[in-house]
């Protein structure tokens, strides 16, 4: 079976059309998981067994909605296929499915008991995309973050077991940490394609614009923009670290080194005093190995004590 990503299929009338059996789409989702460079996100070698292809799954739910948002190249065309994916996940929990990923899904919604609210809210977010390129205040940017971040941290609550609110209240600040810390690093990459995530009451508050921004102008207002919004994802962090001491050991192992991770990036911004308009502050495979390492440790700990 040859695996087609998101943009192909939907341009291919044989894929779309064809009956697709559980078995091909959960390979089909398997392989768009594991062929994919952001996969280690989604399906850790920490995780039991068992749930790996659950992860697939909804990996795939998210990356098709994702690349129907960010790769079709027209906001009209994308629209349309995030509402015909809407339609999907809604017949799906009708018992109807036609699409690999929905055949594949749909056995872990029932496994899971998974609502189909953090599916939908998914797809609102990237429909925004098309239409909202900046973003007034905080208070709308962490709406957006609700519907863009945080159901991939509840999904990943129900497929571990967990649904109660305590835990989710704290995936939240976690995914709309690491949503932040996404936008910080990413300025430039978000510039291509005309969107600023940093709210404009944060830059008028010292003194610069969007416009300042589009042209790419850093600036000692520009610079102390980007310091607040750094500690305005860092204190997200630290709100949410609890959640690692309330899950099994897997799963806490995993949820530390996201959390880890998405400070370093943090603290990558601020190495580079918060110029993230002349280059993309990086972590270095090196570093990666560090943080692992560190967090392994800090993982043991309880155990040797």
């Amino acid at each position: 079976m040859q695996l087609l990503q998101p943009k192909e299929f939907v341009a291919n009338r044989e894929a779309m059309e064809r009956v697709w059996d559980p078995e091909e789409s959960a390979e089909y989702t398997r392989r768009l998981a594991t062929g994919h460079y952001e996969n280690f996100h989604m399906v850790s070698f920490l995780l039991p067994k068992r749930l790996h292809q659950d992860f697939y799954n909804v990996y795939s739910f998210c990356r098709w909605a994702d690349d129907l948002g960010d790769e079709i190249g027209d906001p009209a065309e994308s629209l349309r296929l995030l509402a015909w994916w809407r339609g999907e996940t809604q017949a799906m929990y009708q018992g109807i499915t036609r699409h690999p990923v929905f055949t594949a899904l749909e056995a872990t919604t029932r496994r899971h008991a998974l609502p189909p609210g953090p599916f939908l809210d998914l797809i609102q977010a990237f429909e925004q995309d098309q239409t909202v390129t900046r973003y007034e205040t905080w208070e709308s940017l962490f709406e957006y973050c609700r519907y863009s971040a945080n159901p991939v941290g509840r999904l990943v609550l129900y497929l571990c077991g967990y649904g109660d609110p305590a835990r989710q209240k704290l995936s939240d600040a976690t995914c709309t940490a690491l949503q932040l810390a996404n936008f910080w690093q990413d300025v430039t990459v978000d510039l291509e394609k005309q969107r600023i995530y940093l709210p404009r009451e944060v830059l008028t508050k010292h003194g610069c614009s969007f416009e300042e921004v589009e042209r790419r102008r850093f600036s000692a207002g520009f610079r102390a923009a980007m310091e607040e919004s750094v500690e305005v994802a860092r204190r997200l962090f630290h709100e949410g670290l609890p959640l690692a001491r309330m899950v099994d050991r897997r799963l806490s192992l995993d949820l530390e080194l996201f959390s880890r991770g998405g400070l370093k990036i943090l603290d990558k911004i601020a190495e580079r005093d918060y110029d993230v308009l002349s280059a993309r502050p990086r972590i270095s495979k090196t570093e990666r190995l560090a943080l692992l390492l560190r967090t392994l440790v800090r993982w043991a700990l309880p155990v040797a004590a």
